[in-house]
């Protein structure tokens, strides 16, 4: 890994910068707007391969291509200062207990910005009461949640979960972000796109409409904006996450569907019924407003014919390549009003953005 600096993180900053706002020419007639991460200690999740040799076990990670040379690790200064705080303490319980050692081949830790931290130790053999009972002093040591993964077995000491905090506006949400699940792995800068996203919306008396919710980390905030919002995800881990955080916020008036992106257009086009949204009078709603955060592949088609007839989508994107491709698509009805780079990712390639989006008429 490149030396980390300020210097070397602003000039590698700089260079996605340019290359966006090349990329984004063609639709876009105001500058690109760049929310910055801290230089290192930015990742809040992390998963390291153990690498053993005679009796040594170590923390390790490999190049692409490359599963024999290992790069031993004693620390990761892109990962959060807790996951830093845990890897020498936990290597030196591994080293001093054998039934927390036997076997072990690959932990993942999972942090919030304010420190609580979930230990997942993943293990080739099958897991005893003395595990247990070990992982157990283990995890009030390190002040840590810990879970326990062999084949067909997973132990849970304390929970599961990690509960993250982001303040949005004069407003602050909790969420729940489960082992195991999708979250993303930049506080910061996830707390920054939050905010961005909450800004550029305009209060309304119309609806939203959110596909790809995951655990409700957008719908949150941006409910506060609509009367009403119907948000779907397909995942059954994520939706119970949101559920979950709707509760936990107490926001009433957002409804969930199990539904893929694909599923829901099909469902307002009226192609078929789906028991999943039995629950829901899509007739209800007054759509003025999509939001959208997809895979890497980006919408296919259908969908994004589907959001064009939105006045208003505001898009967050992990794959800039994907989001040019929607927005040749989306360029003959909506021009593109603000955007956004969030530097989820520093010293990678990838790139997180997020485009508001208006219909010529709106």
């Amino acid at each position: 890994m490149q030396q980390l600096t300020p210097l070397s993180y602003q000039q590698q900053l700089n260079a996605k910068h340019q290359k966006l706002s090349h990329w984004l020419a063609p639709f876009i007639s105001s500058p690109l707007e760049v929310f910055e991460s801290p230089y290192k200690h930015f990742r809040i999740r992390a998963e390291f391969r153990l690498w053993r040799d005679q009796k040594q076990l170590d923390f390790a990670m490999f190049k692409q291509g490359n599963k024999q040379t290992p790069i031993l690790m004693s620390d990761f200064p892109i990962a959060s200062t807790r996951i830093n705080e845990l890897m020498p303490k936990l290597k030196l319980a591994w080293q001093q207990n054998e039934s927390l050692a036997n076997k072990l081949f690959q932990v993942e830790f999972l942090t919030t910005l304010k420190g609580d931290a979930l230990i997942t130790l993943c293990y080739h053999r099958p897991l005893d009461a003395i595990w247990q009972q070990q992982a157990t002093l283990l995890s009030q040591q390190l002040n840590s949640y810990i879970i326990g993964r062999s084949r067909k077995q997973r132990i849970v000491i304390g929970q599961d979960y990690v509960v993250e905090t982001f303040q949005i506006a004069d407003r602050t949400f909790t969420y729940q972000q489960p082992e195991g699940s999708f979250s993303q792995p930049n506080g910061v800068v996830c707390n920054k796109m939050l905010n961005w996203a909450y800004q550029v919306l305009d209060d309304t008396s119309k609806d939203l409409l959110e596909l790809y919710c995951g655990n409700g980390n957008f719908t949150l905030p941006l409910s506060t904006k609509f009367s009403k919002v119907l948000a779907t995800e397909i995942s059954k881990t994520l939706v119970q996450a949101a559920l979950q955080n709707i509760h936990h916020n107490q926001i009433n008036n957002i409804a969930l569907a199990r539904l893929s992106a694909e599923e829901l257009t099909q469902a307002l086009n009226k192609v078929r019924p789906f028991n999943r949204l039995s629950h829901i009078d899509l007739t209800s709603y007054q759509f003025d407003t999509v939001f959208v955060d997809p895979p890497r592949a980006g919408m296919d088609k259908d969908t994004c014919e589907l959001v064009r007839r939105f006045p208003q989508i505001l898009y967050i994107s992990c794959n800039p390549e994907t989001l040019i491709a929607n927005l040749k698509q989306l360029a003959t009805t909506h021009q593109v009003k603000r955007c956004a780079l969030f530097d989820q990712f520093p010293y990678t390639e990838h790139m997180e953005c997020g485009v508001l989006l208006k219909r010529f008429d709106y």
